[in-house]
């Protein structure tokens, strides 16, 4: 298998996931996956689960995150951690850029 390991802007396609919400998937490999989300004010990322281990770093903008059974309202260089198959959601408050991380990577995403 080969490795890549630079993956330009240019080469990474923005996909809008549900209005007022669309992604872009960064550098990735079978364990680690980087992908930028963007929100418009007001949109809301139903609660959900999935195996993957996710953190999230607040890029830009203000939400409120569902983790579990724990809320929180999230800013700029706020980060959060869900453990593989904790039910999770957010709303945004103020329109914004989050960074997810996931390992292993996000086959749906690709």
């Amino acid at each position: 298998m080969t490795v890549k390991n630079y993956f330009p802007e240019q080469d990474n396609e923005s996909v809008t996931v549900a209005p007022g919400l669309s992604r872009k998937v960064g550098a990735h490999n079978d364990n680690l996956m980087v992908v930028e989300v963007h929100f418009e004010a007001g949109t809301v990322a139903p609660r959900h689960h999935h195996v993957h281990e996710q953190i999230t770093y607040v890029m830009s903008g203000k939400f409120e995150f569902t983790v579990g059974d724990e809320t929180y309202v999230v800013a700029a260089g706020d980060s959060l951690y869900k453990q593989p198959n904790i039910e999770h959601g957010a709303t945004c408050l103020e329109a914004g850029t989050l960074l997810d991380v996931f390992t292993p990577h996000r086959e749906d995403f690709l």
